[in-house]
């Protein structure tokens, strides 16, 4: 497996996954960089049981929290069971909140629009059936049947 192809075709998606659970250009940038210099040193322990995308996040997010401890420990502060548990929660949580934005991100539009308006730029329907020149009704379901596509791209 060529590195340079790897990282050429990766680089963005696992740029991407860092960004969104770190919500920090700089950290995501230096984990990126540093899970790609990982990966070309124990890619002979690839054994392609999964997606290459998959092992490379899975990299990422050790990174990440071996990082995340290592500061904890650097402020004088401990990473306590609970609390582990809790970040691993927030991270699982933080990841299928990538996953339903990759899922939206190939959507058609309007669904795409209109799911993207409402949820994350917290518009009402009726300023999203302004938007479109339609009404309040038709964004409603618009909106729903966005949600049933990503429900069942989900599954």
């Amino acid at each position: 497996m060529d590195i340079d192809y790897v990282y050429e075709k990766y680089f963005t998606f696992v740029y991407k996954y860092l960004l969104s659970i770190t919500h920090n250009v700089t950290i995501a940038e230096d984990l990126t960089q540093e899970t790609f210099y990982k990966a070309l040193k124990h890619l002979d322990t690839f054994n392609g049981k999964s997606k290459i995308e998959t092992w490379l996040c899975q990299i990422a997010k050790n990174l990440y929290f071996n990082q995340y401890k290592k500061d904890l420990r650097e402020k004088g502060q401990t990473l306590d069971e609970n609390a582990s548990r809790n970040m691993e929660n927030d991270l699982l949580l933080k990841e299928s909140s990538f996953e339903i934005h990759k899922i939206v991100f190939k959507l058609s539009n309007p669904y795409k629009e209109v799911f993207s308006l409402r949820t994350f730029g917290e518009l009402s329907f009726s300023q999203i059936g302004e938007l479109f020149e339609k009404s309040e009704s038709w964004a409603r379901v618009t909106y729903h049947r966005a949600k049933l596509k990503i429900k069942e791209e989900l599954k």
